[in-house]
């Protein structure tokens, strides 16, 4: 028997995971570097700390509380410790094993702090001059459990 809120937060994992993809693909070569202005963080400041979300929110899963603020590593090495850190908590969601903190909690807590994350990823294509094409994501092929980078193809995309 599947737990209803578990089912809806592997649902949530495999949409960030579908936006995340999008925002990623074809980014230009500098964009982890990119600055919006001073003081505000370069889109790899901000994907090695939703790389640090997502190994949180695993340990609070296991019942610890245990979370260590990353240097970013470079760009496609960031892409691989992201997709392999949602994997490893949608795995754990995924299992029988009961969670060590309630679902309403890892998702106020790291799961919404990343979709702003992505959120801001995206914007960040559009201000270094490429952007992501907007998309009616309610008609998007997201699926749970499909959290890596082999994402659909298919989308309904607008300008």
């Amino acid at each position: 028997m599947t737990d209803p809120k578990r089912d809806l937060i592997r649902h949530t994992l495999a949409t960030l995971a579908y936006r995340a993809e999008k925002t990623l693909r074809s980014a230009p070569p500098d964009f982890s570097t990119y600055s919006a202005g001073p003081g505000t963080r370069t889109p790899g400041d901000i994907f090695a700390h939703v790389g640090d979300l997502f190994d949180w929110a695993f340990w609070l899963c296991q019942g610890e509380h245990r979370w260590a603020a990353s240097a970013p590593l470079p760009w496609d090495a960031e892409v691989d410790r992201f997709f392999a850190a949602i994997r490893r908590l949608d795995d754990r969601l995924a299992s029988d094993t009961p969670l060590g903190c309630p679902v309403e909690n890892l998702f106020q807590g790291p799961i919404a702090d990343s979709l702003t994350h992505i959120g801001q990823l995206a914007m960040l294509r559009r201000m270094a001059g490429t952007p992501v094409r907007g998309e009616n994501y309610f008609r998007a092929d997201i699926v749970a459990g499909r959290v890596g980078p082999e994402q659909s193809s298919a989308r309904v995309e607008f300008d």
